[in-house]
């Protein structure tokens, strides 16, 4: 089974955040008579369960925990889909029972790793689990996601959706929003180890002469929404400092532009020390988002 590689991967307890598009009315089913259903789905799964607050037609479910508790949440939440259909259909003259049908939000970076080279791992998915799986060419709307949905029985999709996280794993995609793996932090001390010696920009370390010990340094840029800024930041500027420290890279966040909902934060080093920089601005962020109960 691949969740046992997954778990085994550098000794990595590795926690995924994986989120679902979903109707009103799947989100009534999902948090069923008093909030009985999606309390259920959390004690017995032991994923964390969080759906968007507002009343949009589309909401956000967001799974979080250890592969395998969120592969059990994604079980129930399929056999649920399920269940309602076969309730629907007791009324209805249809006779072949459509399929169950989950939409997945997925960062636009990841779904090169998902669709795979002329659309050989999308190809390997289908014929391997049952599942249809369709990757949107489209963003969703004002984001860097795109809708990945997958339809078949709930057997179908469960197998889908740990291969979905294997990928997502093996990719291990930095850019991905929330949808990070964040290992413990000892792993990405030693990751941020490797990267010594650390030298302030532009200068060369005396023990290699005439051998910049850093390669070129680049510069990329994130956007965070203000009510965030705060948990990176953390009381007079600690968080930030151990991003600085753990990283090695130079990172500037830009004052709050009037009328604007978002802040610049502007990372400058060598590539590793950047992806380190995103993976530990990424694990405040998850923590706070899935800690605040809402996105």
């Amino acid at each position: 089974m691949e969740n046992s590689k997954v778990q085994s991967e550098g000794g990595l307890n590795v926690t995924l955040t994986i989120r679902l598009l979903m109707h009103g009315k799947e989100v009534g089913s999902i948090i069923g008579k008093k909030g009985e259903t999606v309390k259920k789905m959390r004690e017995e799964s032991g994923a964390r369960i969080n759906i968007s607050e507002g009343n949009c037609p589309e909401r956000i479910v967001t799974i979080t925990g250890p592969t395998d508790t969120i592969f059990k949440a994604f079980a129930m939440i399929a056999y649920k889909f399920e269940e309602d259909i076969i309730n629907s259909m007791s009324n209805s003259p249809a006779t072949s029972k459509p399929p169950v049908t989950l939409r997945l939000v997925v960062p636009a970076s990841q779904c090169g790793s998902l669709i795979g080279k002329g659309g050989s791992k999308i190809k390997e998915m289908r014929e391997s689990t049952g599942a249809q799986v369709q990757v949107a060419g489209d963003m969703l709307p004002n984001s860097t996601e795109r809708a990945v949905t997958i339809s078949g029985t709930p057997e179908a999709i469960i197998q889908c959706v740990k291969q979905i996280c294997v990928v997502m794993l093996e990719a291990y995609t930095i850019q991905g929003q929330y949808a990070i793996p964040h290992p413990d932090l000892t792993k990405l001390h030693q990751l941020a180890m490797q990267q010594t010696p650390f030298t302030p920009l532009g200068q060369t370390t005396p023990a290699f002469p005439g051998l910049d010990a850093s390669p070129p340094a680049s510069t990329h840029e994130l956007t965070i929404p203000n009510d965030l800024i705060g948990c990176i930041i953390g009381r007079q500027g600690t968080k930030i400092n151990e991003i600085r420290q753990m990283s090695g890279a130079q990172i500037k966040i830009a004052n709050a532009m009037e009328g604007s909902s978002e802040r610049q934060i502007t990372i400058t080093g060598t590539p590793a020390n950047i992806s380190l920089a995103q993976y530990l601005i990424n694990a405040r962020l998850t923590s706070e988002v899935t800690g605040m109960g809402t996105l």
